[in-house]
């Protein structure tokens, strides 16, 4: 090729700390010499050298380029479009993904001509470890902005993504955006400060869970946004905000309902929908379903439907930690015997029980530890065995049958029922008096 040996001896040993691949090509010929080889691609057998660089370059291309990027490659080896391209710059570069082994590999092309004007320099160079890391970065990036936008304890929106959101309806207000429609739902945790103080800040936590999942299950296609630690925002749109009033009345009455049993977080609730006419920004909806709110909380209380929670101290008498200590040690006993299967066991005194993990995982329940968990279960089993679970309950706890064994259905975490066989049993205190309720699980 007119070119002395111990010339390319120098150009590949320079270039060769730099690149994987280099091609030495005669620009009016296209004969080529390959002076550094790519390793990774020894099955291609490409041709040390040859009489016609650009018909190889696209033969290989054709068999080994990933097909979405074949287009671009067949350009960029085209000789018309590399001169063009280098009479304006002294080099060409671009990327593509090659398929070598069953394997997918990014690779940098690099075209640059030479000082006499008569030779290109056709470099390739593998930058998979490149691309991995800036999927990495991405990847890491990415899911740092959805942590700043995410309520570590619920899992759902937090407050910079709700001022967010505020502020994109505010642009689309002011852009006057003619179909623009949406309501606010302003909802409170009635007596949070109370359940902190008289059940702890881990109940308290739970109870928090518990109405960030009530309030998400009633506006199902809506955003949901904790904005405090009581205080949480549905902002509805399409169904949701066509069916406003329906779905406000779902939340009212699963919260009375929750009330009266005392079994369940009890949320006041606002609805302010959007008027054109009158709102001149998202926060104007947003203070009207905040007053609404406290309206429906002051009703609340009056109707002394937490009447459960603000006696919290006399009804649920919350465990002493030596009792604690008591039921972890029954179960730990009671998880030997049972050798694997789930497990539950209610200290009847105090009405807390604890449940076991593969209990309380597969079928999604709040915690390992609950006040009130028989009330809690029982939204689980499937309605069609409401009552024989029920009667079968009654029969151990009375004593007519200490260990009783019956099958019922439950609804797991992911919507699907299992079939149980449960042998439920009572333990008695010194004096014969029923103290802790518990049963064996196997799941068919």
């Amino acid at each position: 090729m007119g070119m002395e040996q111990s010339a390319l001896s120098q150009i590949a040993t320079t270039l060769a700390r730099h690149f994987d691949s280099l091609y030495y090509v005669e620009i009016e010929t296209g004969r080529y010499l390959e002076i550094v080889p790519l390793e990774m691609f020894d099955g291609l057998k490409v041709p040390k050298e040859g009489k016609d660089f650009f018909a190889m370059a696209t033969t290989i291309a054709k068999k080994y380029v990933h097909p979405e990027d074949l287009p671009g490659i067949l350009r960029m080896y085209d000789k018309d479009v590399i001169l063009e391209h280098l009479n304006r710059e002294r080099s060409y570069s671009g990327i593509c993904r090659m398929i070598s082994g069953g394997k997918i590999w990014h690779i940098r092309h690099i075209d640059v001509i030479s000082e006499d004007q008569k030779h290109i320099l056709f470099c390739l160079e593998c930058v998979e470890e490149e691309f991995r890391q800036r999927e990495e970065q991405k990847r890491n990036l990415q899911s740092a902005e959805r942590m700043a936008r995410r309520d570590e304890l619920t899992g759902i929106k937090n407050k910079n993504a709700f001022v967010e959101y505020s502020q994109d309806m505010d642009r689309r207000i002011g852009e006057g955006w003619e179909d623009l429609s949406f309501g606010v739902v302003m909802c409170d945790i009635n007596d949070l400060k109370l359940i902190n103080d008289t059940r702890g800040h881990s109940f308290g936590d739970e109870t928090i869970q518990r109405a960030s999942r009530m309030i998400c299950n009633v506006f199902k296609h809506s955003p949901v946004f904790r904005i405090g630690g009581d205080e949480f925002v549905a902002v509805l749109t399409g169904g949701d905000l066509e069916q406003r009033e329906h779905l406000v009345q779902k939340l009212q009455e699963e919260s009375a309902a929750n009330g009266r049993t005392r079994s369940g977080p009890v949320v006041a609730c606002g609805l302010a929908v959007y008027d054109r006419g009158t709102d001149v920004g998202f926060d104007a909806v947003f203070k009207r379903a905040d007053r609404l709110m406290y309206e429906n909380k002051n009703d609340i209380k009056s109707r002394s439907l937490v009447d459960g929670y603000r006696n919290m101290e006399v009804v649920y008498k919350p465990i002493p930690d030596e009792r604690k200590r008591l039921l972890d040690g029954l179960f730990g006993a009671l998880y030997t015997v049972a050798a694997g299967s789930y497990i539950y066991l209610n200290d009847m005194r105090y009405d807390y029980s604890r449940w076991s993990l593969p209990l309380v995982d597969d079928f999604g329940l709040e915690s390992e530890y609950m006040y009130h968990a028989d009330k809690i279960w029982q939204n689980y089993i499937h309605p069609d065995d409401e009552e024989a679970y029920k009667e079968a309950v009654e029969a151990v706890i009375s004593g007519n049958n200490q260990f009783r064994l019956f099958l019922y259905r439950a609804r797991m975490a992911d919507g699907t029922y299992a079939v149980l066989s449960t042998r439920g049993f009572v333990l008695t205190d010194s004096n014969g008096e029923p103290e802790y309720f518990g049963g064996i699980m196997i799941r068919h």
